[in-house]
């Protein structure tokens, strides 16, 4: 077994592992790796392990961290979608984690791995590599056929639906940088006021689009955007929730947010794309509104979970508190 990082993982073996694993996202492929690499407040590494055959086991680290102040207790790793392994090779997934601890440790607080699959069969190999398992939710929708992933909605989505679509609620890609900064602008409003959480600049979501890693489906009414999602693709396999916001509060009759979700939906079942993921529900057994939004289309609910692990108890823990403190004070 040889371990293998960024430049030194061969590309076309780094693609046949992408193309026939069942764990791959969008989110461990070579175009995502330099996508992250591209923008401000993030960089990437990738760690690959590989026998005289094939890449065994990869996994693409972003770390991240905000300006200011909030930076110092913000340098986080996180690694999006989870690991790609072989099972009839558990070995390199050991090796693997090994070489990610290695490198995040010395350089983050703390690393969180967002699973996108079930690593049930890892679960152990994680915790002997120092991470806890944090039970987390997420809906997957079947979109292989569209009545039955209309039937499946609740019947109070499905008149919203409805009445969105009689009221001339309509959806198309982004047409240019143009429309992609009134997404952005529209999400940054989302975060600052209302989510306060930590938001990548526009050049991340200029640079998604320009290397045409997803889709951007804009809801429109009268000629105005009004709402929106970013979705990455992963060939015909999935589609993404990755950024998604409606004015629906200065459009409540029109259901924005709730329109941008179904476009996604019917846009992976007219695209031939069997699943639209909607990346996370919220933490098991805690309340979150997101998550009741998010039940209502039909999705089936399910629980990856994730891994943390803190490299600095003493700097997570304050961390943890100054930014409470610093969201309590708007900043």
């Amino acid at each position: 077994m040889k371990l293998l990082k960024d430049s030194e993982i061969p590309l076309p073996q780094w693609e046949a592992l992408i193309r026939n694993n069942n764990r791959s996202t969008p989110f461990q492929t070579p175009g995502y790796f330099n996508f992250f690499n591209s923008v401000s407040g993030m960089a990437a590494r990738a760690f690959a392990v590989a026998d005289n055959e094939a890449i065994r086991s990869l996994a693409v680290v972003t770390y991240q961290e905000e300006k200011g102040l909030k930076g110092y207790f913000s340098r986080r790793c996180i690694i999006y979608g989870g690991i790609v392994y072989d099972e009839d090779v558990p070995h390199a997934a050991d090796i693997l984690l090994e070489a990610i601890r290695e490198d995040t440790d010395r350089k983050c607080i703390y690393t969180e791995v967002r699973n996108l699959s079930d690593y049930g069969l890892l679960r152990r190999l994680f915790e002997e590599h120092g991470y806890e398992y944090i039970p987390y939710l997420n809906f997957r929708i079947d979109t292989s056929d569209s009545e039955e992933m209309f039937g499946r909605i609740s019947s109070s989505r499905q008149r919203q639906i409805r009445k969105a679509l009689r009221s001339s609620v309509t959806c198309s890609e982004a047409s240019g940088i143009e429309e992609v900064l009134q997404f952005y602008a529209m999400v940054r409003r989302l975060y600052r006021e209302k989510l306060h959480k930590p938001l990548p600049g526009e050049d991340f979501f200029i640079e998604f689009y320009r290397r045409k890693l997803g889709i951007y489906l804009l809801v429109r009414h009268d000629g105005k955007i009004i709402g929106g999602i970013m979705c990455p693709v992963l060939d015909s396999r999935a589609l993404f929730e990755y950024y998604i916001c409606g004015m629906d509060e200065s459009f409540p009759e029109l259901y924005p947010s709730v329109m941008a979700t179904w476009y996604a939906m019917k846009y992976a079942c007219d695209n031939g794309i069997g699943v639209f993921d909607m990346m996370g529900a919220g933490k098991a057994g805690e309340h979150y509104g997101v998550r009741d939004f998010k039940a209502r289309f039909g999705g089936g609910m399910i629980e990856y979970g994730r891994f943390l692990r803190i490299s600095r108890p003493a700097l997570y823990r304050l961390g943890r508190t100054g930014l409470i403190l610093m969201k309590k004070a708007g900043l």
